[in-house]
């Protein structure tokens, strides 16, 4: 009888119940109102449903991302192995290469002054690189942070791995990847207040016809050029570019299917997964990451409203041809944002039709952010 009650008393100590602490117990709130917003809202649930599951996993079993000198067997849990290739920025430039694959970039070719509206939209990140050092934060780490503001859940990744800022790389994930699924809940009233109702009706013209040559030969020129000024920039831009050149070359049709289906939703669970799996109590709970997760919410609505009030100016200079609501698509989550400007400004005129004219900042966005990161490194002397 005694060695049933010590083995029932054995195996009552290994549930998670005596291990979990009031932090573990906020994040698997945490956790479950993402869970909630992805399935019940549908905001971006391919992000928040990874996320959110990963941030469940590891606040009831911390041990699922711990390294292997954490281990008493020297083996790492299996969320490690995923982390490890955020590190090594390996994930970051695989979800470019499929963004770039799922993409067209037909809008930005049409409109090349969206590269004004999606520059625009960075003044988040310079935002956040200011309150960051405001708030007495390393100097790599500062710059680590302020890509935050660019809404680019992979950029922060990259850039994070690359200045060695892996104490911070999970709180600068989670946060930049959380602002990316919540668009449509933090972008719409910051639109709305700085445009009128008049503005917002504003329909603009069709764009011109894009040719497949100039599709072609857009991310090769664009791949030669930034590249040439900043070489940082390669992994980003160089597999954004090639995954749009698997899509517009129309020659390897398996290639383009390839990267922007299954190797992208291979990445996107891996990634997804790793980085809640970042979001334990104890990483998360804490005065620097809260610091991180504020300044990159006030970052994203200073880079929303920048986009929207070079969208005001332009509407004034073109005489009423351009809809301000575009600029908000600045920032870098694609193709989120842009689908956030026709909702608005379908709002306002049902048959207002603002989805292709938006992606042209939005990728532009994404360009933008990744110059910024490659900036970055530069400074710092990283390759």
């Amino acid at each position: 009888m005694e060695y049933i009650f010590e083995t029932l008393g054995n195996l009552v100590h290994q549930t998670a119940f005596f291990n979990l602490t009031w932090g573990n117990f906020i994040m698997i709130l945490v956790a479950c109102v993402f869970l909630y917003l992805a399935i019940k809202k549908d905001y971006e649930p391919l992000l928040l449903v990874p996320i959110a599951f990963g941030m469940l996993l590891v606040n009831i079993y911390p041990d699922i991302i711990a390294s292997p000198e954490e281990t008493s067997n020297g083996i790492g849990g299996l969320l490690y192995y995923f982390y490890v290739l955020d590190e090594w920025s390996i994930l970051p430039s695989l979800i470019f290469m499929g963004v770039g694959a799922m993409t067209d970039f037909g809008p930005l070719i049409a409109n090349p002054k969206s590269f004004l509206l999606g520059a625009a939209a960075q003044f988040g990140i310079f935002v956040a690189y200011l309150g960051a050092m405001l708030m007495g934060f390393s100097d790599k780490a500062v710059a680590a942070i302020s890509i935050i503001g660019g809404a680019d859940g992979p950029t922060s990744i990259f850039l994070a791995g690359k200045l060695e800022q892996t104490a911070l790389l999970g709180p600068i994930a989670v946060a930049a990847y959380s602002y990316m699924a919540l668009v449509p809940i933090i972008q719409p009233p910051i639109m709305r207040l700085l445009t009128t109702e008049k503005e917002r009706k504003i329909k603009m013209e069709q764009l011109r016809p894009v040719s497949k040559l100039e599709k072609i030969l857009f991310p090769i020129i664009v791949t030669i050029v930034v590249c040439l000024i900043l070489p940082t920039t390669a992994p980003l831009v160089g597999a954004l570019m090639l995954g749009n050149l698997f899509k517009e070359s129309g020659v390897v049709k398996q290639l383009t299917e390839t990267a922007s289906n299954a190797m992208m939703y291979i990445v996107v669970i891996l990634l997804g997964t790793s980085v809640g799996a970042t979001a334990s109590a104890e990483a998360f709970l804490t005065a620097d990451t809260l610091k991180i997760v504020a300044l990159g919410l006030i970052a994203f609505a200073f880079g929303t409203a920048a986009g929207v009030l070079l969208g005001k100016l332009m509407c004034v200079v073109t005489k009423g041809k351009v809809n301000p609501l575009i600029g908000s698509a600045g920032v870098s989550a694609v193709p989120m944002a842009a689908r956030v400007s026709q909702k608005v400004g379908a709002e306002a005129d049902p048959t207002n039709f603002l989805l292709m004219h938006a992606m042209g900042p939005n990728v532009a966005g994404v360009i933008g952010t990744a110059v910024a990161a490659g900036t970055f490194m530069a400074i710092f002397g990283v390759m």
